[in-house]
């Protein structure tokens, strides 16, 4: 697509809401998913931007009720890795709209901006939770129900910024260690793609520039039975098939 080069969003807008019942936009700034929706004049789902991931946190709460009787309150989920992401913004509002406890843990150079925290904090207390930021990673996995993790570099971010994040988030990658501190019964999700192995362009890239074979998460845990990523990435098709059913009726 053309979209903001050489042609406006609004005038793209206007043209896809005459060609479909429905856009879900995957890009990057959340402006841009904004002007779409308030020009094409059809529903417009947004589907990945810089600043929230919304579809994704469906896929995710069906995941957890899956493994938990859907009985969700009060579990203590937790989010490790650079928090002021789409990913670590998104899961903490859904953790305080649904009723769970959210830990994010993270340097504090990656924590989310004190505004959502404080607006998180309101909601979590008005359902019976809470919300909460350390950079203590015993601290945070400690009777953990959820461990969550998620790419150390994000959509449309510079190549250069890998050895920093490198340097700052390799304290916080999900091991076997961080699970065992967890609950028994704790699960692993992980929104994909993930850096467990070198068996991608990127993976063998930051292995031969870094010596790092494992990212954010060990392949040890990311193939383990806690490991839930695949039924988590299913649950994105009916998830967001249930979005397209209740918003086109």
């Amino acid at each position: 697509s053309q979209m903001g080069k050489k042609e406006s969003i609004e005038d793209t807008a206007r043209v896809l809401g005459r060609f479909y019942d429905g856009i879900e936009f995957r890009g990057f700034a959340q402006s841009d998913v904004e002007e779409l929706a308030d020009k094409a004049g059809v529903p417009v789902w947004n589907g990945l931007t810089d600043m929230w991931h919304p579809t994704q946190m469906l896929a995710d709460a069906l995941t957890v009720q899956e493994n938990f009787n859907y009985d969700i309150k009060s579990l203590k989920f937790v989010f490790f890795g650079d928090l002021k992401n789409n990913m670590g913004r998104s899961l903490m509002v859904m953790c305080a709209k649904l009723g769970m406890n959210f830990v994010g843990c993270g340097p504090k150079d990656c924590w989310m901006d004190e505004e959502l925290i404080k607006t998180c904090e309101q909601i979590a207390a008005e359902n019976g939770c809470t919300v909460k930021c350390t950079e203590d990673v015993k601290e945070a996995a400690t009777d953990a129900d959820v461990i969550y993790t998620d790419v150390w570099v994000s959509m449309g971010e510079p190549d250069e910024v890998w050895a920093q994040r490198i340097k700052q988030l390799e304290p916080y990658r999900v091991t076997t260690e961080i699970m065992a501190m967890a609950k028994s019964t704790a699960i692993f999700l992980h929104c994909l793609p993930a850096f467990h192995d070198t068996n991608t362009t990127t993976g063998a890239d930051i292995a031969k520039r870094f010596g790092v074979t494992e990212m954010e998460v060990e392949d040890d845990v990311f193939e383990s039975k806690q490991s839930k990523v695949f039924d988590e990435a299913e649950n994105r098709m009916h998830t967001i098939k249930a979005v397209m059913y209740a918003t086109l009726q």
